[in-house]
């Protein structure tokens, strides 16, 4: 699940480089963050509640979506009876799941963190 966020992540960076208005390139930055802050626990609604309505709206959307999508995972995970656990293990590759346990999804999210991290320090990517 921490795939499909970071796609979407992507994707809003994407977005902001082909936005023409200001307004418009910081609300696809904010979504942007507020998926990136859901993934690592974080939250930066005082800070956004600053921004214009429309920047702060599209923080919250991107927060509450990541939250959304790591709540499905985590339902998902646990309600799996050990058998279908062992077949999404062994057909996790085919879905493009990956490995799904928690200690795996951590070990993504601080990864991810540290990506971040250093895209932003060098803006280049891996």
């Amino acid at each position: 699940m921490t795939k499909s966020i970071a796609s979407r992540i992507e994707w809003c960076r994407r977005q902001s480089t082909q936005a023409c208005a200001p307004r418009e390139v910081a609300g696809w930055q904010a979504e942007e963050e507020g998926l990136r802050d859901a993934l690592f626990n974080r939250d930066h609604t005082n800070q956004y509640r600053q921004h214009p309505s429309g920047v702060f709206e599209r923080y919250l959307m991107g927060l509450q979506d990541g939250y959304a999508v790591l709540r499905t995972a985590a339902v998902y995970h646990h309600f799996a009876t050990p058998t279908h656990q062992a077949e999404i293990g062994r057909n996790a590759d085919t879905y493009g799941m990956g490995d799904v346990s928690t200690g795996h999804i951590l070990g993504l999210t601080r990864r991810g963190e540290t990506y971040l991290q250093e895209y932003r320090i060098t803006g280049n990517d891996k």
